[in-house]
């Protein structure tokens, strides 16, 4: 329905606008410390915080400090934290055994999460990418990323991830029919309230080489993504892939990248009408501080128009690498 509005002068939109109080009075959108999921990238050792070179501000902590570091994030309210390992060398083959290991690193730090923090919601990434000798989502041979071998792989990682006690699963991988064999698994193994949030909407996207790094996989990566993440030219795709995702038994959705394709989020939330999410990828977080490191934009205003511009388009909630320092923010 158009708006009725009488003319000017009676109508004066900047009335509105005129001071704090009136702004806050009439503003659509609002951003909160309940709407973060902290990514965090976690690696072996004893009192590490390593450095991320292409994003900084961002460290591979070891477990130790993942515990000091998640306590303070659930103190400022944030519900969730997501895991993604730094894999030994050694540790990489080509069939990805350690990513279902039940003493893998990530496995080992959901356990030491739930045993210590046990009200933060823990979500896990479901790939193979950081166990991967040729850096790949799936299982990979003679060049070809294999879709139905892989799903079984990567339905042997979730159940070790939930029953090391994952909150939440997130299957990243974008093969084929993942979503439905992990719930089955799930299911039938009795982890039957265990959430997954899909990355239901995964674009092949050059944001991604930041994270590629952290975690160790760029280096390894054998040719590309493209045969199985998405073309960044298709939208209508997006949205039959959500469905497909919500019928197999995804609880919640993910699109990924996020700030390039606000236009995606917008395009779910208002189709299905489910929790819809989006992560503000690697490549967004080191575009951005790039830019604060030289001076050239606000990082404080910066980082809170773009969060609130996911919310705006529809995002239940955001994975953020600024999760703390924006809910540290909004205590004051």
């Amino acid at each position: 329905m158009d708006p009725i509005l009488a003319p000017f002068p009676a109508t004066r939109l900047r009335r509105n606008r005129r001071s704090p109080a009136l702004r806050a009075l009439v503003r659509e959108t609002t951003l909160s410390a309940g709407d973060l999921i902290w990514p965090v990238f976690i690696r072996e050792g004893e009192g590490v915080e390593e450095p991320v070179p292409s994003m900084p501000g961002v460290n591979r902590l070891s477990l130790d400090r993942l515990l000091a570091r998640a306590e303070e994030a659930a103190a400022l309210g944030i519900p969730a934290i997501c895991l993604f390992p730094y894999t030994a060398p050694e540790l990489r083959t080509e069939g990805c055994e350690e990513a279902w290991n039940p003493e893998n690193l990530t496995n080992r730090a959901i356990r030491a999460l739930k045993r210590e923090l046990p009200d933060l919601a823990v979500m896990t990434d479901i790939a193979l990418d950081p166990y991967n000798a040729n850096g790949h989502d799936g299982l990979v041979r003679d060049g070809v990323i294999l879709n139905d071998e892989s799903v079984a792989a990567l339905v042997r990682m979730a159940l070790a991830q939930a029953e090391a006690g994952a909150d939440i699963l997130g299957p990243s991988d974008m093969m084929d029919g993942r979503v439905g064999a992990i719930r089955a698994a799930l299911e039938g193994a009795g982890h039957k309230e265990v959430a997954i949030l899909s990355y239901a909407a995964k674009y092949a996207s050059a944001f991604y080489g930041p994270f590629r790094d952290a975690v160790g996989a760029g280096s390894r990566l054998v040719g590309d993504k493209k045969t199985y993440q998405m073309d960044p030219a298709n939208s209508d795709e997006a949205l039959r892939l959500v469905a497909r995702d919500l019928s197999e038994g995804a609880d919640m959705v993910m699109v990924k990248p996020g700030m390039p394709y606000l236009d995606i989020c917008r395009r779910v939330k208002d189709a299905f009408g489910v929790p819809t999410f989006a992560y503000q990828v690697s490549g967004e977080y080191a575009m951005l501080t790039a830019a604060f490191g030289h001076g050239w934009l606000d990082r404080d205003r910066v980082v809170m128009e773009s969060l609130t511009a996911f919310r705006r388009a529809g995002c239940d909630g955001i994975l953020t690498y600024f999760a703390v320092e924006v809910a540290r923010a909004l205590k004051g």
